[in-house]
């Protein structure tokens, strides 16, 4: 039977047995004798016999494959995000089919729709950052397949999130600029829509008040990419030359800033101290090294899987949920680009 699939039926037939002795031995059941279902086992494995799994999907009306939607493939955070729910889906036995939507609402839309014609048991979405319509994901639940939100969450619909301590690791950020000295900090800021954008903007403005700096509206400036800072940095330092520290984002949005910072012909960190957020690969491979706030994607990724698998497994009605969220603690880690004392 080499380059054949191995049935039910053709074990049968060897052993000169019914396919549905063959059947109920393979699932241990209490009325096959241990004898038989020794001989069963043994010639199933010699002649490498495999269940269907679309034929055990259609009867159990589970595919075993949970879908995936973020932002950006290429990213640190939601590769990490990736590795920590592949991590725990394999050993579940879950596959997970991954989308991506490249910021845009319309490509999200059709990545759901995508998933539910795949029958996704479950998703796991980051919302893009276009997106303002839910209706999509409303419809989704209507039909029954629970959502795990993570980092960027729907806030008007009853799922189930994990979250970044973002208001927590911005106002830490910013409190390390403030004690290295500190005094006139830019923010470079991500899209208020967002809950992640907003919560980092108020970890900012708290540290200020905490520290009676006053708030200069004028130093917190959307940009939350390589590209635009790399633009705006040197023009806004020219525009405020007493800016000493610059929090941003995200760890591109740091980068570009960093190589703005010095074609304005400053030092970093002796004239401008930088903070990024993420703390990506790429924060160790500046010059000089990059500090940031570890937002453990890992961690992320496996605890919105367990509440995922925990949804599917408990077979709750949406109705009948009470939405858990899971807060992910950061850590500050403190390189070259911020450290002065």
């Amino acid at each position: 039977m080499s380059g054949t699939h191995v049935t039910i039926k053709d074990i049968a037939k060897k052993l000169g047995v019914s396919p549905s002795t063959v059947s109920r031995a393979l699932k241990d059941h209490p009325e096959i004798s241990p004898k038989t279902k020794k001989v069963v086992t043994e010639l199933a494995n010699l002649l490498g016999y495999k269940p269907n799994e679309i034929a055990l999907s259609l009867r159990s009306k589970k595919s075993k494959v949970i879908g995936l939607i973020i932002p950006e493939i290429v990213h640190h955070f939601f590769s990490s995000v990736i590795s920590g729910i592949e991590e725990i889906a394999i050993e579940e036995g879950y596959n997970v089919m991954i989308f991506q939507s490249n910021e845009s609402y319309t490509r999200e839309v059709l990545n759901t729709q995508g998933l539910y014609s795949s029958r996704v048991d479950g998703l796991l979405v980051s919302l893009a950052k276009e997106t303002k319509d839910y209706e999509h994901f409303r419809n989704l639940l209507k039909h029954n397949v629970p959502i795990v939100f993570f980092d960027r969450i729907c806030e008007g619909l009853k799922t189930d999130r994990v979250i970044v301590d973002d208001y927590g690791g911005a106002f830490e950020a910013v409190q390390h600029l403030i004690d290295q000295g500190c005094k006139r900090i830019l923010h470079m800021s991500g899209s208020d829509q967002l809950l992640i954008g907003r919560n980092r903007i108020n970890g900012y403005k708290d540290a200020l008040d905490e520290n009676n700096i006053p708030l200069d509206e004028d130093l917190i400036v959307k940009c939350d990419n390589y590209e635009d800072a790399l633009a705006m940095t040197a023009d806004i330092i020219k525009k405020h030359p007493d800016i000493d520290g610059v929090f941003t984002v995200n760890d591109f949005t740091a980068i570009g800033a960093m190589k703005g910072i010095k074609q304005a012909g400053k030092k970093i960190p002796e004239d401008i101290a930088v903070m990024g957020f993420t703390n990506s690969v790429s924060s160790t491979f500046t010059d000089p090294t990059l500090s940031s706030v570890d937002q453990h994607g890992t961690e992320v990724g496996r605890e919105a899987i367990k509440l995922l698998l925990k949804r599917l497994k408990d077979n709750e009605l949406e109705e009948d949920h009470t939405p858990q969220t899971r807060i992910i603690r950061t850590d500050m880690i403190v390189r070259d680009s911020s450290r002065r004392i």
